[in-house]
């Protein structure tokens, strides 16, 4: 099982990255101090580090370039507000492997996440589920029913993985926003409403799977 850390200071971010990170089996360590998760990454070996540029303490800068002189190999990816070309050229400078900008949604992070572990060698088995008679493959972002592709726009295919990964749960539209149109998405949560009426036509019209919890949002039975 892969060992993710994440350093990151703001606790809702935090949250909702180790939450997903946990749905797929993940062993998940998070500091939310630039010191206390240089400490958690010296001692302890990691496979993946998350690491957030602007820390209070020791900034990720910092962090980055202390673990690299102590030889720590973990696939380390930043994440930063800051996309200028000076930070992203001196984060590969100073050992990053990967950087991702915010806001970004977390299917982008977990695609950047698995992508190190292949390097790494490591996977967490979870590339394809299965719902009732569906498979799902996430690597090439494809539903099949026995020889038949589902015809499902990406956006589609990103809401019925994480209604399969949270299967049973109620999952609220500002749950779904945020971790499918990103952190810093600002629209009309009605999008949600859209994509789950076009998703529930693509899966089976005969059989409504995607159940509307009044006061709440949707889960999938």
């Amino acid at each position: 099982m892969a060992k993710i850390l994440i350093i990151e200071d703001e606790k809702s971010i935090q949250r909702i990255i180790e939450y997903d990170l946990k749905q797929l089996d993940y062993d998940v360590d998070s500091a939310f101090d630039g010191l206390e998760g240089y400490n958690k990454a010296s001692s302890t070996v990691y496979d993946v580090i998350l690491l957030d540029l602007m820390l209070p303490s020791m900034n990720g800068m910092e962090i980055c370039k202390k673990l690299r002189s102590e030889d720590n190999n973990a696939y380390i990816i930043m994440l930063t507000a800051v996309d200028d070309e000076y930070n992203v050229i001196k984060g590969f400078d100073v050992g990053a492997d990967d950087y991702v900008t915010k806001p970004f949604s977390p299917r982008e992070l977990l695609a950047r996440i698995k992508a190190g572990l292949r390097r790494k060698g490591l996977s967490n088995n979870q590339d394809i589920l299965s719902y009732n008679d569906l498979k799902i493959v996430q690597s090439s972002y494809e539903v099949f029913r026995g020889n038949e592709k589902l015809d499902l726009t990406l956006k589609e295919f990103e809401l019925f993985v994480f209604l399969v990964i949270n299967r049973g749960k109620a999952l609220s539209r500002d749950q779904l926003l945020t971790n499918l149109w990103g952190f810093g998405y600002d629209g009309d949560s009605r999008v949600v409403d859209v994509h789950v009426f076009k998703l529930r036509e693509k899966l089976d019209p005969k059989n409504d799977y995607i159940k509307t919890v009044r006061g709440i949002g949707y889960k999938l039975i």
